[in-house]
């Protein structure tokens, strides 16, 4: 009697696992300015929750010379990707996975210029006459 149920049981965890459905991830990363291929970016894929929170278990991928990456077994639902690449912004999106192939193209920009308190300034003849003393 124990081995029956206990042989429901797992009949019953691997039909629940059954409606599970996978997906094919194609992805290619380029350059915004150009379009040219990124080799070796980063692509870390984390599965998130209904209430937007992200899952601790992920996965982490690297593109080929042709600045694509290829992940089977990705589970349906939403999927947050972020790619990183030295000398380039970092991406982050969160796809909706729904299709058992998705195609994802990434353009990644170059970083922009940031104000800084620390920079030289121009001084302040430059930018407007000094008043004279009354």
């Amino acid at each position: 009697m124990k081995r029956f149920a206990l042989i429901a049981a797992l009949l019953f965890a691997l039909a629940l696992h059954a409606d599970d459905k996978f997906a094919t991830l194609n992805f290619l990363v380029v350059r915004a300015d150009n379009g040219k291929p990124i080799r070796n970016a980063s692509i870390v894929l984390h599965p998130v929750t209904k209430d937007g929170r992200q899952k601790h278990s992920g996965y982490q991928l690297k593109t080929d010379p042709d600045g694509k990456a290829s992940f089977d077994g990705a589970p349906f639902g939403k999927l947050r990707v972020q790619v990183l690449v030295h000398g380039f912004q970092t991406y982050g999106e969160d796809f909706q996975i729904h299709q058992p192939i998705e195609e994802i193209t990434i353009k990644l920009k170059r970083p922009q210029s940031q104000y800084s308190i620390y920079e030289d300034k121009p001084k302040q003849d430059e930018t407007k006459p000094e008043e004279k003393p009354k």
